[in-house]
């Protein structure tokens, strides 16, 4: 349930390399410095993603690392596809990933990886993307605890891969899964405790 490995060793590396890179570019931190909104470290949770960026109250700068962080993930795909193959697209996303989870710049401590996570699915298959943005929208919207609609669209992304069609995708997004969870491990046991804060809620 992998691609195939067409793409020669260095390439792979280097596209490894670009998609960690991009990855790790905190748009979080850079955006609430940018509307005047103060150190995101210290704000909320101190993380560096789109639920703690809506902790200071601006919608915008929220929406903007959203799609920021989706983006890059997206385009470490997008860009590896167009100019090496579908096995190097795969790791860039996959290193984009965890350089938004772990970004050297910022000591390995970065992200969770959900918007990464779901803008380069949207990238390497765009039904299953949808698919898992649409879990996450719904849990968000039902339950109003982001990160049970990202773990529940987590879990959903595999199960959507084989569904839809795209079994060469699995095995990437059972990895990213993994990585989610551990992630959210201090989320979940909120969540097991009913600690867990509502979207928007300081």
């Amino acid at each position: 349930m992998l691609p195939a490995l067409e793409t020669a060793l260095p390439m792979l590396l280097m596209w490894g390399v670009i998609g960690y890179l991009l990855g790790s570019i905190p748009f979080g931190m850079v955006i609430t410095r940018a509307f005047g909104l103060g150190n995101l470290r210290e704000i909320g949770s101190g993380n560096i993603g789109t639920t703690n960026v809506l902790r200071t109250g601006s919608k915008a700068a929220a929406a903007a690392t959203l799609f920021l962080d989706g983006g890059k993930g997206a385009a470490a795909v997008l860009l590896a596809r167009a100019l090496a193959g579908e096995d190097t697209a795969q790791l860039a996303g996959l290193l984009a990933f965890v350089g938004h989870c772990f970004p050297v710049w910022l000591g390995f401590k970065g992200g969770k990886g959900v918007a990464t996570f779901l803008g380069l699915l949207l990238a390497i298959a765009w039904p299953v993307g949808i698919a898992c943005c649409l879990t996450w929208l719904a849990l968000a919207l039902l339950r109003r605890i982001s990160s049970l609609a990202a773990l529940c669209a987590a879990v959903a992304a595999p199960i959507w891969c084989l569904v839809l069609g795209y079994p060469s995708t699995v095995a990437l997004s059972v990895v990213l899964t993994l990585v989610i969870f551990w992630r959210h491990k201090d989320n979940i046991a909120r969540l097991l405790a009913g600690t867990e804060p509502k979207i928007g809620q300081k």
